[in-house]
Order: C-alpha cells, then sequence, then structure tokens
C-alpha cells in the first residue's frame, strides 16, 4: 500500500518521534507561536491526530524577555527543535526556548497532559536530546555553547532529570563528517552500539542526515562511510532540504525515519509552506549502518509500513470551525501571547470575538492574531466577521502572515468617518495599502485564496458578488525572501494602531478548503 509524503503538511519542522507499545508520539518546532510544541498520535506512521501542546501556559513558554532574541521575529525566537522521549511510564519533552537562551525539559504521566513546569538545565547550545542507557545513566546531546566551546560538533554529558544538574563535564563527541552547522543530534543504543544521527548542511538546501556509531556513548565515534544517508541536495526532487531526521523502530520491528524537508516552487526555488514532516523506510546494510529511503532519497509516494490500513480524515486539518465551542482547537495559534488573553468564545454564542491591542501585526509586541498553518499550496480560507471601527486607524480582518515583516492583509477600517475594506502589502521595511473600497455594512465576508505564485484577497457583502480587491506574490512571503524557520499563516486579527480597540471584532466562522 502507498502513503502520501509529506506526513504533516505545513509549518511542522524538526520532528522527533517515541513509541510505547503500538502508539507513536510526535512533536515538532513552534518558534514564536503559542501554544507551543505540537504533540500528534498515531497508530500507523502515516495518519497522525494532534493530541495537545506541551508548552499551554505562559509559565511553560514565556516568549517575552528582556534579551536580543525578544527583538527576532516570530520566526526567529521561541521554541527550537524538541525531543520526545518515554521512560518508566512518563513522557520527557528537552527543547530549547530561543527567547531566553535557555534548555529546559517538561514531563506529564499522560502525553495529552497536563505536562510540567520546566526544568531549567544546566545546559548550553541548542537542539537538546536524551537517552536513557540500560545502566540507568541519562545522556543529554546537543551543539556548542557558544564561543567558550570553539570546537563546532556534538556535545554530550550525563545530566540528573530530577534536579537540572550536570553528573559530568561536557564533552566533544563528534564533529560531524564536514558539513556545515553540525546540529540536530539524536542518540540511540541499538544492541551494544551507539548510534549517533545529526544533521549537516544548514536547515537549507545543502541540508542532510549523517550517522556515526561507537561501543561507547562517548565515542570515539566512526563516521559511516554512507554518509550523507539522507539528502536532496543538488537534485531536481520535488522535496528539498531534507534532514533534522529521527530513526524509530516499529512493533513490527521495521526501521523507519521521520525528517524535516520542504516542496518548493519556481526558479529559483522558493517555497512559503515551511519545513514539512515526512516519512520514509529505512534499512541496514550488511555491515550496520542504517540509510533513509532508496540510497538517500524519498519521494512523495512511497511504500507504507505493512501496519498501515489506509488514509483516514486528516484530522489535523481544521476545514471549518463556526466557533461553537468554549475553547479553540489544537490547531489555532497566536502570537508569543496566550490565546485567552485576546480572544473569547463566550462573550457571544457562536462567534469568535477578538479584542485588539495597540500593536498592530508589524508590531513585536502583543498582537490580537488568531491564526493556523497553511498546509497546501492551492486553498481558500474565507470567514463572516462583523466590525464597526469607532476610530480612524482601527482594523480587523484577515491575514496571510509569514512574520512581522512580511504579511498581505485584507481588512475594514475607517477613515474620515467611513468605513473601508482595505488590501495592503508588507514586504520587508516596505509597505504599501493597494486599494480601499467604501463599505456600508458592519458584516463582510473575507476571503485568501492561493495557488503555486499568488496570494488572491476578495469581499463580498451580504447578498452581493465577491470582489477581488488585491494580490501578492508568494515569492515575498517565502523563506527565502522573508528569513525565519516558520511557514505562512492564515488567520484574524485586530488592532487599534496606537490604542487599545474600542469594539471588538467577531467573526462567525473560519473555512479552510483546498481546491
Amino acid at each position: 500500500m502507498i502513503y502520501s509524503n509529506p506526513i504533516l503538511k505545513g509549518f511542522y519542522p524538526d520532528p522527533s518521534v517515541c513509541r510505547v507499545g503500538e502508539d507513536y508520539y510526535l512533536v515538532t518546532s513552534s518558534f514564536g507561536y503559542f501554544p507551543g510544541v505540537p504533540i500528534f498520535h498515531s497508530k500507523d506512521l502515516v495518519n497522525w491526530k494532534q493530541i495537545g501542546n506541551c508548552l499551554n501556559r505562559e509559565s511553560q513558554l514565556p516568549l517575552f524577555a528582556n534579551h536580543a532574541f525578544l527583538k527576532r521575529h516570530v520566526g526567529k525566537t521561541g521554541i527550537y527543535a524538541p525531543t520526545i522521549r518515554y521512560h518508566h511510564g512518563k513522557f520527557y519533552v528537552v527543547t530549547t526556548n530561543m527567547a531566553h537562551y535557555r534548555n529546559y525539559v517538561v514531563w506529564a504521566e499522560q502525553p495529552e497532559g497536563p505536562w510540567s513546569e520546566p526544568l531549567d538545565l544546566e545546559w548550553g547550545g541548542i537542539d537538546p536530546s536524551l537517552l536513557f542507557d540500560d545502566d540507568g545513566k541519562v545522556y543529554i546531546s546537543g551543539t556548542s555553547a557558544g564561543p567558550d566551546e570553539p570546537e563546532e560538533g556534538i556535545y554530550q554529558a550525563e545530566i540528573n532529570l530530577e534536579t537540572g544538574k550536570l553528573n559530568s563535564e561536557r564533552r566533544h563527541i563528534w564533529k560531524g563528517s564536514g558539513g556545515s552547522y553540525p546540529e540536530g543530534p539524536h542518540l540511540y543504543k541499538i544492541g551494544n552500539v551507539y548510534y549517533l544521527l545529526i544533521a549537516e548542511g544548514g536547515t537549507e538546501y545543502g541540508h542532510m542526515v549523517t550517522v556515526a556509531r561507537s561501543e561507547q556513548p562517548y565515542g570515539p565515534f566512526e563516521s559511516c562511510p554512507y554518509n550523507p544517508i539522507l539528502t536532496h541536495r543538488n537534485t531536481n526532487s520535488p522535496i528539498q532540504a531534507t534532514g533534522h531526521a529521527e530513526l524509530i523502530q516499529a512493533h513490527d520491528d521495521t526501521w523507519w525515519a521521520i525528517f524535516l524537508g520542504i516542496r518548493p516552487s519556481g526558479y529559483p526555488y522558493y517555497h512559503q509552506l515551511g519545513r514539512e514532516t515526512f516519512l520514509a523506510p529505512v534499512k541496514w546494510t550488511e555491515d550496520g549502518w542504517p540509510i533513509i529511503g532508496e540510497q538517500g532519497r524519498v519521494h512523495l509516494e512511497m511504500e507504507a509500513p505493512a501496519f498501515f490500513q489506509g488514509n483516514l480524515e486528516n484530522q489535523i486539518q481544521l476545514k471549518r470551525d463556526d466557533f461553537d465551542s468554549e475553547t479553540l482547537s489544537f490547531e489555532w495559534n497566536s502570537i508569543r501571547s496566550p490565546i485567552e488573553g485576546i480572544c473569547s468564545l463566550k462573550e457571544r454564542s457562536g462567534w469568535l470575538a477578538l479584542h485588539g491591542t495597540e500593536f498592530g501585526l508589524d508590531d513585536i509586541e502583543d498582537k490580537a492574531f488568531i491564526g493556523r498553518r497553511q498546509q497546501d499550496i492551492n486553498c481558500r480560507v474565507s470567514t463572516l466577521m462583523e466590525f464597526n471601527p469607532k476610530e480612524q486607524g482601527e482594523e480587523a480582518g484577515l491575514t496571510a502572515f509569514m512574520n512581522e515583516n512580511s504579511h498581505y492583509d485584507i481588512a475594514v477600517t475607517s477613515a474620515n468617518g467611513k468605513q473601508r475594506v482595505m488590501f495592503r502589502r508588507r514586504i520587508g521595511s516596505l509597505w504599501k495599502t493597494e486599494r480601499e473600497d467604501e463599505i456600508e455594512s458592519d458584516q463582510i465576508i473575507l476571503s485568501i485564496r492561493t495557488n503555486k505564485t499568488n496570494y488572491l484577497f476578495s469581499y463580498s457583502l451580504p447578498g452581493q458578488e465577491e470582489i477581488e480587491i488585491g494580490r501578492g506574490e508568494c515569492f515575498y512571503l517565502s523563506t527565502e525572501v522573508a528569513g525565519g524557520y516558520t511557514g505562512v499563516y492564515l488567520g484574524m486579527y485586530a488592532a487599534g494602531n496606537g490604542s487599545s480597540l474600542q469594539t471588538p471584532a467577531y467573526f462567525d466562522y473560519f473555512e479552510y478548503q483546498i481546491e
């Protein structure tokens, strides 16, 4: 039976996976979005359902700090590369919060949570990972911690997860196979051999996965003669930038790899969906080395695990939300701040109320934004909004949002005592309101349609035809132009642009359709 890649579409990078019996659990990076570290469950490694977020309280995920990283946009701050492990009845997630430049661990008895408060670790660098060894020792692996450790590569130590303190000194264990930015380590004990899997080449088009092995946890590590064991560099594959992998032995004893990749468009390449999660089989050579996919290459369609029973309804893909619940679905995110502080589902039954702050989409500070990942190149989102701005400059609407410096917006605002619907583009330091149409209704349907080249923005008033008001090129919202490590979000927002919004914006529904 055949399955399709990616197994998690849209911005779900740096995947890590663990198995408990015949159940699989997966987490990914979330950067500056709140809540953080989405967690998924699967029975077959192909169909995944989000069951929660590991960091869903501000005490677990502070994203504002008196630190240089505070000034970074949403795609460069927050949660980098979590690792999930299961040991003696507990799930552990270890990660880096770059808003504070701290590594910490949380744990839970159930993957749905509740997850503990963070325990800070005596550990620098990024991309921490854990190995629970057979003798009771726990090893933490990661990258160099900065100028005090000038030797590039992977560092390791023993750690006490009750105190967060190291039980040994940090030791440099492998510099990689020679590629740039050796990072994303995962140490495994398979039989009596320690395998160290890492990413090299940067999370770009030269990305790759390499592996080394040793009879001791600190090495010396022997580099695999077949490295890289996964890469799509210098190929014409529709999948690019493959790397940051995790190995998993399935309950039928077959081996698999979960890793990130992108699906670029155009030439030169650009991508706006972000780094996605892919799956590929792992074969072991006669001399004991893992090879991912077909000699280090993977495809959009591949032979599925024997226990795969076919595609289920894609439960992580929210098709329509009528806001009839008292809580938002797991797929929704805010930027940097808890959702509860900026929106309400109880204020008006069946509607989402957004209370705009003084800050807008361009600002690093708190903003009223609720969005979900764009997961498909060709899709359409729409919402029915009711909004009556009282002061000039107040606005609310829909946005295609890559980061604070790169977004396209369709919104209702007020100018000279008149309500208007406007389309605006923000590209780096450049911004322009492309068009404004005067309207005479508090209710309006706003829509964004996407394809390989453009975002198309339109609106319609009750009982009237749809009017296209503007478009923006996908290229300018791509990672290659906008920077950062995330993908485009499609969402609702409200802003006072200088003072808090006097009246909330109400949204009756949000619909996501694949076209």
